[in-house]
């Protein structure tokens, strides 16, 4: 068995992470080995033309559970467009995008698909096609990468 040609890194069940390329710092997120895309917590979905022409998705994003403080404004290029079947088996058509995510010190192209989480505890689901870039997954460990600042935590309390 041959793995990744870098070393892997052991990340928690549960991590912050970055999506560096829309602003925003900090993210809590749950690595799912489960899930084969990403997802990513996202509101007032529309599709636009980009200035450039190529079909694009406007969306909002609170980083926050329960919370506006922190929301961006997204304009993106859709990268796909793809039926996903969620964990209590309802299927959807989602918008996917290709975004950076920064998770334990390593950025990644990582396809991510738009949904409402609303109802979930995490407003963003790693999975197993952006954890094979050299992560293994420590299920009964969390935070591994480290905490965000504390006043960053008090904004997330309770989840």
């Amino acid at each position: 068995m041959t793995g990744p040609p870098y070393s892997s890194i052991i990340a928690g069940w549960r991590e912050w992470v970055s999506l560096p390329g829309i602003g925003v710092r900090w993210i809590k997120a749950k690595l799912d080995t489960g899930a084969r895309t990403s997802s990513l917590h996202a509101f007032d979905l529309e599709e636009i033309v980009l200035p450039d022409g190529r079909d694009g998705v406007r969306f909002g994003v609170h980083p926050w559970q329960d919370s506006e403080e922190d929301a961006v404004v997204v304009e993106w290029p859709v990268h796909d467009r793809r039926t996903v079947r969620s964990s209590s088996g309802h299927s959807e058509e989602r918008i996917v995008v290709l975004m950076d995510v920064r998770l334990i010190g390593r950025t990644m192209a990582t396809e991510i698909s738009l949904t409402n989480r609303d109802e979930m505890g995490f407003r963003m689901l790693i999975g197993r096609e952006a954890l094979k870039n050299g992560f293994l997954v420590a299920a009964g460990e969390s935070f591994l990468g480290g905490r965000a600042p504390r006043p960053v935590r008090r904004l997330n309390r309770g989840r």
